[in-house]
């Protein structure tokens, strides 16, 4: 990661201390769908350890079931039928996705970029 690039995540990662209970903020939308094999693994390395994180108080995790009627509030949002993918979503709009989880290492990295793409709030 470029030197900018971990600046702004510095920055990013400083908003989460900023961030009130009346103010909807980011969340991090996970698809997934039973049988899911890459789910299970994202479940595995990842999941139990995002709310710990700074990146996780930033964007919580939502599990979304594709198999499952759509949410409402998730009209706007595409529907995927690959999982896991994971949807950034930040006041209701969609920030960038991710399709597939190929492990830990890349999935760090690839949501470290994302990440960086939220707005830093004062």
């Amino acid at each position: 990661m470029k030197l900018a690039g971990l600046a702004r995540w510095a920055l990013v990662a400083a908003g989460v201390l900023t961030f009130s209970a009346g103010v909807q903020g980011a969340e991090l939308l996970m698809l997934e769908q039973p049988g899911c094999v890459w789910c299970a693994q994202f479940d595995a390395e990842i999941a139990p350890a995002w709310p710990k994180t700074a990146q996780g108080r930033l964007a919580p995790l939502r599990r979304v079931d594709i198999t499952r009627p759509w949410p409402s509030d998730l009209e706007g949002i595409a529907k995927e039928r690959f999982t896991p993918t994971f949807v950034l979503m930040d006041g209701g709009r969609e920030i960038g996705r991710i399709r597939g989880y190929v492990g830990n290492e890349f999935f760090w990295y690839r949501i470290g970029e994302l990440l960086a793409l939220l707005p830093v709030r004062p």
